[in-house]
């Protein structure tokens, strides 16, 4: 059973407008990105989605058993570098990167981006990993398992499913931090 979460616990997440993210990898190379899904969020609500399949830089597929993603599908496909401008409007104005085990996907986002050439965005990341530790203090925190705990679908490793959940574990916080606060004290804003 989860316990709820203090005040200080609930109040780790800025407010803004941000984007959760999900590559999934032919294999274990940070550089093998086959598909990407960015979700931007504004005023918290879910505003515009965005999927790619990505031709990665190897035909060989480690991670089709996981994903279901197979050279097949993505021979004809853009590389990163090809489509990686498609999702940059959705960058705009936001305050933060989330994803669910964020270390694995920066490191993938900016190591296609260094081999594409272009910058990284220059954004900090959230990981719903560790805010659904602070937040939740579950047993699991695999995305299945807070998903279900949340009560949200899920299609585990489709990346824009996993990316909307990553997403609404963001909102879901939001909403537990808005509760706690009171018009005299609160963490996020200026005493008065």
């Amino acid at each position: 059973m989860s316990q709820p979460p203090s005040r200080d616990e609930a109040s780790s997440v800025p407010f803004g407008s941000f984007v959760a993210l999900d590559f999934e990898t032919a294999d274990p190379g940070y550089d093998s990105a086959c598909a990407l899904s960015v979700i931007r969020v504004d005023n918290d609500e879910i505003t515009t989605r965005r999927t790619r399949l990505i031709r990665p830089p190897r035909l060989r597929f480690r991670f089709s058993h996981i994903h279901g993603i197979t050279w097949r599908q993505v021979q004809d496909c853009p590389t990163f570098g090809q489509c990686w401008s498609d999702f940059l409007p959705l960058l705009d104005g936001v305050r933060f990167i989330a994803a669910h085990n964020a270390r694995f996907d920066q490191r993938v986002l900016t190591t296609c981006c260094a081999l594409a050439g272009l910058p990284a965005p220059d954004l900090p990341w959230l990981c719903s990993v560790r805010l659904a530790q602070r937040t939740w203090r579950l047993r699991s925190n695999r995305l299945p398992d807070l998903a279900r705990h949340l009560g949200f679908p899920l299609k585990h490793h489709d990346p824009e499913s996993d990316a909307e959940v990553c997403a609404r574990i963001v909102i879901a916080v939001r909403a537990l931090q808005d509760s706690h606060r009171s018009p005299s004290v609160s963490p996020l804003l200026p005493r008065l």
